[in-house]
């Protein structure tokens, strides 16, 4: 999870004049060679980091790339993948990318948008019923999980999902009355086999209390798994299906899954936590209820918000294309305009310590943020629990990600030391 204003009238032609420029409209050119704009000798300062944290037994492996002007200037892997049977990090692996799933699904529920199936301020109960005159918590009791409601103020839309800010908190790591809540009623995180399909399970969710009234603040939660099931309801066909024909073909995703084929898991980087020393440790199958071989269970059930797998070049090529105003390899996935609106604050409060903002589907740096740290504002970026963190920078055209397998993390900066040396080596 993550941090989260940006009040600025004309980023958002910025940003459309960086991700639609025809000079960046071509694939990533995949011959790792020097960038007239980089300083190569600094950029190789991130083997020795990278390098440092495995040495200190801070991490067992880790990959990272860096794509500036549509060139791939570094792309590695590092340590190990499995630490029992010495299995190099190979750059290709598959990584369990959690959360990074959300960005993908908001996209695809925006294909929708573009094709005129709904408006994004329409109350998604007129697609699911069940959300219709939605209720907000108004007393708890933590001895039997009991509650009482009040009648939210409106209903909850399209772009509330998109923003978290709908009052949808989440299952496992929500807040503790929402998860007891949730917990009762058998609401899934999203991770795992479940007996059942998307739509079954939102109707449940739809009967609960929200945490907050929709559009007050944000609150990151299942949010993106009901965008999920809302593609499913109004295209017709399943939330894999559906990605897998309007993104990741047309993208040439060929390593982005719910379910890793049997053939692939070799690739998989196994999946480690901490024990109360600090010590790394394999994350075992009953630690907080998720089996890390959720990925090879051949589920039904696909989590908008957290189910996917992929590697760092396929998430980098996603990336790419929104940076190149929705278009990829000849393929336009999405409109210009909607990724311009994709990518810009939708929020009119600053959240997180950073007081960011977010767009359709990811943080958005903001002017105060971008004064702190290296990033320039308007890029847009978030990771998953994993310990997966990407972010791309449509002013300075650099896609850049950190994908590890491990969390929680005592030693889990490693991505914004990453992020220093990223751009102290830009020209």
């Amino acid at each position: 999870m993550k941090k989260y204003f940006l009040p600025c009238t004309i980023l958002p032609a910025i940003v459309l004049l960086c991700i639609t420029s025809t000079a960046f409209a071509q694939v990533i050119q995949t011959n790792v060679k020097p960038n007239a704009t980089v300083n190569m000798e600094r950029l190789n300062r991130i083997d020795e980091l990278v390098n440092s944290y495995i040495n200190k037994n801070w991490l067992t492996g880790a990959v990272t790339i860096v794509i500036k002007d549509n060139q791939l200037v570094q792309y590695k892997g590092y340590g190990l993948a499995d630490v029992d049977t010495k299995k190099p990090m190979a750059k290709d692996a598959i990584f369990r990318i959690m959360s990074q799933t959300k960005a993908i699904t908001s996209a695809g529920i925006l294909i929708l948008y573009e094709q005129g199936k709904f408006l994004l301020d329409e109350p998604i109960g007129n697609f699911i019923p069940a959300f219709k005159k939605p209720v907000v918590l108004d007393k708890f009791n933590k001895a039997d999980s009991s509650y009482t409601t009040v009648p939210a103020k409106r209903e909850i839309t399209f772009r509330d999902l998109l923003t978290h800010t709908s009052g949808i908190d989440y299952a496992g790591i929500g807040t503790e009355e929402m998860q007891a809540i949730y917990a009762k009623a058998g609401v899934p995180s999203g991770l795992g086999f479940f007996n059942a399909n998307l739509l079954e399970k939102m109707n449940v969710l739809a009967k609960l209390p929200l945490k907050n009234q929709p559009g007050e603040k944000f609150l990151y939660g299942l949010n993106t798994d009901l965008l999920g099931c809302l593609i499913e309801v109004i295209s017709g066909t399943n939330l894999d299906d559906f990605l897998r024909k309007n993104i990741f073909e047309p993208l040439g995703m060929k390593d982005t899954y719910f379910n890793v084929p049997a053939a692939k898991a070799s690739r998989m980087a196994t999946v480690y936590t901490e024990d109360k020393d600090h010590h790394i440790i394999e994350w075992s199958h009953e630690f907080r209820n998720i089996d890390p071989d959720y990925p090879l269970m051949n589920t039904k059930y696909f989590s908008g918000g957290a189910g996917l797998s992929s590697t760092a070049f396929d998430y980098a090529v996603f990336l790419q294309m929104l940076l190149n105003g929705g278009k990829y390899n000849g393929h336009q996935v999405l409109a210009p305009r909607i990724v311009e609106m994709m990518v810009s604050g939708q929020l009119d409060f600053t959240i997180g310590a950073n007081k960011d903002n977010f767009g359709l589907g990811f943080e958005i740096t903001s002017d105060k943020a971008a004064a702190k740290l290296p990033r320039n504002q308007g890029s847009f970026a978030w990771g998953g629990y994993y310990g997966t963190t990407y972010w791309a920078d449509p002013k300075a055209h650099l896609i850049c990600l950190v994908l590890t397998q491990q969390s929680p993390n005592s030693h889990g900066d490693l991505s914004q030391k990453f992020e220093t040396l990223v751009y102290s080596s830009l020209k």
